[in-house]
């Protein structure tokens, strides 16, 4: 990707004609004019509010939504929920916040403003710049007392980071890539890996969000080449196993959730291309990518170091503004690589002896047989003065002590789960994650009435 000019302003899109593609809806396709058109009529239809809910469904409206904010100055929120509870929080926070929303109703409790019907129209100016300090968005983490944390992103941060993420999937404006996203663009790895890759790397974006497999496969066959699948390992997985005919791509992207060596490279050779998986945190976006299938080690993006500090390892340089401290545990093996061993939260110690529930649900689901799978450590459950993990897994075609044997060959007797259980599905969210609270009630029932430990 080719270095970008800080002389007058970054600029809001990296195409270098106006007719390119940004977006594509089924066959038609959207060009860089008609998207500046769309984000100056919108831009003269937002509410005075400073803060902006962009909860738009569609990712194109999503992405002109986002620009017309940053025209008109205003700043994006990007919680990781759009509960009530959430809501109230996110008003506290900014009380001139109004909600942008393509969806009708919306039952989310703020100002509303409803995407117009936006006419086509001619736009024949240069593309605008952005002051690279500008604050265009701030994007929460869950925070350890249960308020949001709101985390600063300014537009010269987004910029560098996605040049750094171009220049690792060796994407290029003039290969017009399109990307493909099966996570929401609200998401900080849909934001920044269907949107603002799309924006400020030259390519286009799918403009839905194809969910069941079937979907995938009709976006992916609508899009030209080169196209990117940007995915989670639960979709992934989902895709694999609808044993359906799959086009071939030309590139797959996974973050959310670990990945398993076995599963990239079942994807790799169904629809015949690299898979690379992401690493990073709403703190400081993306920092590195690993191949999966063929490696454990992650390599970090350009510019950036780790420097370990006692039981804490800090990153810091490239697009990173502010030296952060990771919330993982994590092992530096040369200057711009490392090994992932699970998030720090994610710590389990049993009888002294310590692994993550990021590795051990990595292990479970490796196993072959194994659809989907998820530990649980409980709050206050003990036996025998030691605590002892749960598990729910999706396997319809293993039974408890086959299980069983698999994961006693892939770790520790004293984390194997009491219970194991066994469900048809796991609650995950749109992004592929488990909300805690979900899956308790899940394991509640099914220790009821569908236990087959």
């Amino acid at each position: 990707m080719n270095s970008v000019s800080v002389a007058s302003g970054l600029p809001l899109l990296r195409h270098a004609s106006l007719n390119a593609p940004l977006a594509w809806r089924g066959d038609e396709r959207i060009s860089v004019a008609r998207f500046l058109s769309d984000v100056e009529q919108l831009a003269r239809a937002l509410p005075a509010g400073k803060h902006v809910l962009n909860v738009c469904a569609d990712r194109y409206r999503f992405a002109v939504g986002l620009a017309a904010s940053v025209m008109t100055g205003k700043i994006s929120l990007l919680p990781s929920t759009h509960t009530p509870e959430t809501v109230r929080q996110l008003l506290a926070f900014a009380p001139d916040v109004f909600c942008l929303t393509d969806t009708l109703p919306c039952d989310i409790e703020l100002p509303q403003c409803h995407y117009p019907q936006l006419p086509p129209a001619e736009f024949d100016g240069a593309i605008p710049l952005v002051d690279p300090a500008q604050c265009v968005a701030y994007v929460f983490t869950s925070g350890s007392t249960g308020t949001p944390l709101p985390h600063r992103k300014t537009w010269g941060s987004l910029v560098r980071n996605i040049a750094a993420e171009a220049d690792r999937l060796a994407l290029r404006a003039e290969d017009r890539f399109t990307l493909i996203g099966t996570v929401p663009p609200q998401h900080m790895y849909g934001f920044e890996s269907t949107v603002l890759l799309a924006m400020l790397g030259g390519g286009a974006m799918w403009a839905g969000r194809p969910f069941y497999p079937a979907d995938i496969v009709s976006a992916l066959e609508a899009s030209p080449h080169p196209r990117a699948l940007v995915s989670t390992p639960f979709h992934l997985r989902t895709l694999l196993g609808a044993g359906i005919a799959l086009p071939k791509a030309d590139l797959v992207l996974s973050a959310t959730a670990p990945l398993s060596g076995n599963l990239a490279a079942e994807i790799e050779t169904a629809l015949q291309c690299p898979l690379l998986e992401i690493y990073g945190c709403t703190e400081t976006g993306q920092l590195a990518t690993r191949s999966t299938a063929q490696t454990s080690e992650w390599q970090l993006f350009r510019g950036v170091t780790l420097v370990e500090e006692g039981d804490q390892v800090r990153a810091q340089g490239g697009h990173i503004d502010t030296p952060t401290v990771l919330n993982d545990i994590i092992e530096p093996v040369s200057a711009d690589r490392f090994l992932l061993h699970g998030r720090s939260a994610d710590l389990v110690n049993i009888a002294g002896k310590r692994s993550s529930l990021s590795y051990l649900n990595h292990q479970l689901n490796a196993i072959p047989g194994v659809v989907d799978g998820c530990f649980l450590m409980p709050d206050d459950e003990q036996v025998d003065g030691v605590t002892r993990l749960m598990a729910v897994v999706v396997a319809p075609t293993l039974d408890h002590a086959s299980l069983l044997h698999a994961l006693r060959e892939r770790i520790d007797p004293l984390f194997l789960p009491r219970p194991l259980l066994f469900a048809d599905a796991l609650p995950r969210n749109a992004t592929g994650k488990l909300p805690r609270a979900a899956l308790e009630t899940l394991i509640a029932q099914s220790r009821r009435g569908t236990d087959r430990s």
